[in-house]
């Protein structure tokens, strides 16, 4: 389906606040207009709500044309589509759900009835529709592989980096065949993942365009609380201490640890962890309360669990922290807490250094390095205005390249690419 090169460097449609409302309406019309004829379904692998799925979310909620979301586990993800309107069934196979991305097991093989069942059923569901866009990696396999049988054009959302740091050597190399055989469009969630694919596949640069996750402004906007000790006493937080908060899943490759280390070494800093465990890692939430015993941290520590209220959450802390060991693929948290208005410090690496610029909209720090992030934290609470300096203009930047509006605009129009 692609053109094999070695070329390096793919096209970024980087999305762009529209100049004005007017603007923005006559565009978004002819959109619906022209783009949103074609029937979709979309496939997710998640039942759970994490980066993929709240791209997903507004995108599938706001097709003009006949759409369904099929999901290959349930979950709290199920919900928030239905409560928007959005059709959604179910092909639940809880030994597929049990494969994980990054090592190969004999569980594959207890797991093919099962696996051939979620083909064929995403086969049958795609009979009645144009288009089928897979939004994860395992979606990707399940729907690719049912090509024969449904026929359909796909669409893959590449929300991955494809190193062996995240997936094994089978997984790739099925990923490749698939790229290369059975799909016909890719669009990626940034130049990182982008450029990982066109390693992997040797595929045409052009062949995987870009466009950049958006957020809700209006979402913050309306989260705003002039009294941030009242909010943070909503929430059961230390309310007149400086009070660094790291938001999502909690797994190893996220960095808590890392975090943790750098609280250590604040006498006065406090933290918040908003988040859960997901897909079996419960032994690293055992292991991060160990730590914070080890390192006598945890009167300063607060395990908040899964949180609904994301933008309240980030607007009631002082700096939000972004820890990833490995190379982030896009690095949603963080356009959220740029759009919360607050300072953000992340390990540069990935998507991320396509987000944040160093000292102007944000922080960077390396990956893993305990003793730059717990400098950076020290420098923006000692400087106020730098902070607030950061913040603002990060506030600019996720209005003019991170918008949710923009995010649509540039995704029905790939999709709609797909008809012509």
């Amino acid at each position: 389906m692609f053109k094999e090169t070695t070329q390096a460097t793919p096209p970024i449609l980087a999305p762009g606040m529209l100049a004005n409302a007017e603007a923005y309406g006559e565009t978004l019309g002819q959109a619906h207009a022209r783009q949103e004829t074609a029937s979709v379904l979309f496939v997710d692998q998640s039942g759970q709500l994490g980066g993929a799925e709240f791209s997903l979310m507004p995108l599938a909620a706001t097709w003009g044309a006949r759409r369904e979301v099929l999901l290959l586990s349930d979950g709290p993800f199920r919900t928030r589509l239905e409560a928007l309107g959005v059709p959604v069934s179910l092909a639940c196979e809880a030994s597929v759900s049990d494969i994980r991305k990054d090592t190969l097991r004999l569980s594959w093989l207890g797991a093919l009835p099962g696996i051939l069942r979620q083909v064929r059923a995403i086969a049958r569901h795609a009979e009645g529709y144009d288009i089928l866009f897979l939004n994860t990696q395992k979606a990707l396999v399940l729907g690719a592989l049912g090509k024969p049988l449904h026929r359909k054009r796909i669409i893959w959302h590449l929300h991955d980096i494809m190193s062996s740091e995240h997936f094994g050597p089978l997984q790739r190399l099925i990923v490749r065949w698939l790229t290369r055989y059975a799909v016909d469009h890719v669009i990626a969630n940034s130049r990182a993942s982008a450029d990982s694919l066109i390693a992997l596949a040797h595929c045409a640069p052009d062949d995987v365009p870009v466009v950049h996750n958006g957020v809700d402004l209006e979402e913050f906007r309306c989260k705003d609380a002039p009294d941030m000790a009242a909010l943070r006493q909503q929430f059961g937080l230390p309310e007149n201490v400086y009070l660094a908060g790291l938001f999502g899943r909690l797994a190893p490759w996220k960095g808590q640890h890392i975090a943790l280390e750098a609280l250590a070494r604040i006498p006065d800093l406090h933290l918040v962890l908003v988040g859960s465990a997901l897909f079996g890692e419960q032994e690293y939430v055992k292991s991060l309360h160990s730590q914070a015993a080890r390192l006598g941290v945890q009167d300063r520590l607060t395990f908040a669990g899964f949180r609904d209220d994301m933008p309240a959450w980030m607007k009631a802390v002082d700096v939000i922290l972004h820890t990833s060991t490995e190379p982030e693929p896009f690095g949603r948290v963080i356009i959220e807490g740029m759009a919360a208005g607050r300072p953000v410090i992340a390990a540069a690496a990935g998507g991320v250094t396509e987000i944040v610029r160093h000292r102007t909209n944000g922080w960077l720090v390396p990956p893993r390095d305990v003793t730059a992030l717990a400098d950076a934290i020290a420098i923006l609470r000692a400087a106020p205005e730098l902070a607030d300096r950061l913040a603002n203009q990060a506030l600019d930047d996720v209005a003019q390249r991170f918008s949710v509006e923009a995010y649509l605009v540039q995704m029905k129009k790939m999709i709609a690419n797909v008809c012509e």
